[in-house]
């Protein structure tokens, strides 16, 4: 029953994922990292609000483990990061790293305190 949970989740958020990427670069021009880092950012936050309900069981398999499993993306962020190291893209490594660590830890610590 859990696996099919996870696997329910999983089917809401890769499409979810597509879209906003396919949004952000077609309607507003960004690059593709923009939709790695907006996905990861949001899933960072569903996983922030989770953790503050201390949610378990079937709801964080289908919710934690399928949909942001699915949304969010370090296989990506990771080949982005190798990608722009192989262009000796200093500037821009730093740059996206950071962002990602810090969106992403804000948007989880925003999600959990706003459950307190």
């Amino acid at each position: 029953m859990t696996a099919l949970l996870v696997a329910l989740g999983a089917a809401v958020g890769a499409p979810l994922r597509l879209l906003v990427n396919h949004e952000l670069r077609t309607r507003y021009a960004a690059s593709p990292e923009a939709g790695t880092l907006a996905v990861n950012v949001a899933g960072s936050f569903v996983l922030g609000l989770l953790a503050g309900h201390a949610i378990q069981g079937s709801w964080l398999a289908m919710i934690g483990t399928g949909f942001c499993g699915a949304l969010t993306t370090f296989s990506t962020l990771a080949l982005e990061l190798w990608t722009v190291l192989e262009d000796r893209r200093w500037r821009h490594l730093t740059t996206q790293l950071t962002l990602t660590l810090a969106l992403g830890l804000g948007a989880a610590y925003l999600g959990f305190v706003l459950t307190r």
